[in-house]
């Protein structure tokens, strides 16, 4: 269906832009009267952009749960529920997403399957756990434990940029300062040394053939990791093996590497327990959660887990041939697999990890923060070196 950007206007007066999907300009003005706007002009898009249309921000979703949740609980219906939310969203995108939702459902579709059509915004987990409900009668109690598990992957993902982000952030400037230092502060005491006459050391040569080097082409030095990001990105998009060996370096990454595979063990073991909850049977509820663990090297070993327990293993029995969690919680599972309660020993792994996570970020922001202070001071004291040198042997040669 074609994309369409249009401006409108609502019975306020007030001027809206967006864009929505329609099949021509009658299509578009008959969807945005449903929105309760009026159409000024609309046109279709070209193309959809380099990076695609932005998805709905996580905390838009939690809201739309929680009030949707309040609502199936007064008893309000669906679509009476979904026209006060689209309403009342200040968001463009997710309000022509519920539009759209709306049409859906008065079309015939149920409210799974028209989440299913908008799956760049609901994922497999979302769709299936509202297919759960629906079939259940247990819509509301559905939408409170998807308010949860949207609340408590926002508090994750959180954590994981504190591990990606705080790195990179120091990191960005020491490079800085060592640009600084090799193209502003070294070419100017190189003329004061090489004016002294002296034979210069190995290390000073070094230095010199390094400030010259950067100096000279420091325009490839700084698009050199750009390009070799784009063609790894390319690479890994293309190439199946090369994404699984870009994987598995990841989570070999020292410090690094063993905090990410907590993190996705954890959302694996937090969704995997909210669809068990909700009736979801085993094998779907391993399949479904494939698809959001991010990593190839994780997703494989839950293809293979999937894989033994349709052969006949037990869950327990399953995770702990393929390797993908410790010992300790392998029995954690053993012990909720045995008294009926899988769904609250998986809830128990993910808080483990959870809490494991949080204190391996801080630990890692105390190592990295004196690491990195070492290797700056440790470049200032080559350059010091480098550059005292010659001049203590001069002065050296004066007293003697």
């Amino acid at each position: 269906m074609p994309l369409f950007s249009y401006r409108a206007i609502d019975a306020r007066g007030k001027r809206a832009l967006g864009r929505i999907d329609a099949l021509n300009l009658i299509d578009l003005e008959m969807r945005l009267r449903r929105m309760e706007l009026d159409l000024i002009d609309g046109e279709p898009v070209s193309h959809r952009g380099l990076f695609g249309a932005k998805r709905v921000p996580r905390r838009e979703l939690i809201n739309f749960c929680f009030h949707l949740e309040q609502l199936a609980r007064a008893g309000v219906p669906i679509l009476e529920g979904l026209g006060d939310l689209r309403d009342s969203l200040e968001n463009a995108r997710f309000r022509e997403v519920v539009a759209n939702l709306i049409e859906s459902i008065e079309g015939g579709q149920t409210l799974s399957q028209a989440m299913a059509g908008q799956g760049r915004d609901f994922n497999k987990v979302f769709v299936s756990l509202i297919r759960a409900g629906e079939s259940s009668g247990r819509l509301a109690e559905v939408l409170q434990r998807l308010t949860e598990s949207l609340k408590w992957e926002d508090e994750l993902a959180s954590q994981t940029k504190k591990v990606l982000l705080y790195p990179a952030f120091v990191g960005s400037i020491v490079v800085a300062a060592t640009f600084f230092l090799m193209i502003y502060m070294v070419p100017q005491l190189k003329i004061f040394v090489k004016n002294m006459g002296q034979t210069l050391p190995l290390q000073t040569q070094a230095l010199f053939f390094v400030s010259d080097l950067l100096v000279a082409w420091w325009y490839l030095f700084l698009l050199a990791p750009v390009a070799a990001l784009f063609a790894l990105r390319f690479m890994i998009l293309r190439n199946p093996l090369a994404r699984l060996r870009y994987d598995a370096f990841k989570l070999g990454l020292p410090l690094v590497g063993g905090i990410l595979r907590k993190i996705i063990l954890s959302r694996f073991a937090n969704t995997f327990a909210l669809l068990y909850a909700a009736g979801i049977p085993i094998l779907e509820a391993i399949r479904t959660t494939q698809g959001v663990v991010g990593n190839l090297v994780i997703r494989r070993g839950l293809e293979r887990a999937e894989q033994l327990i349709g052969e006949g293993r037990n869950v327990t029995g399953a995770f702990h041939a393929v390797g993908l969690f410790p010992p300790l919680v392998i029995r954690m599972l053993r012990v909720g697999e045995s008294t009926g309660a899988l769904d609250e020993a998986l809830a128990n792994v993910s808080y483990f990890y959870n809490r494991d996570v949080r204190e391996s970020v801080e630990k890692v922001q105390q190592i990295i923060e004196p690491l990195l202070t070492v290797l700056l001071g440790s470049l200032l004291g080559w350059i010091m070196l480098s550059v005292l040198g010659p001049v203590y042997d001069v002065i050296s040669h004066i007293k003697t």
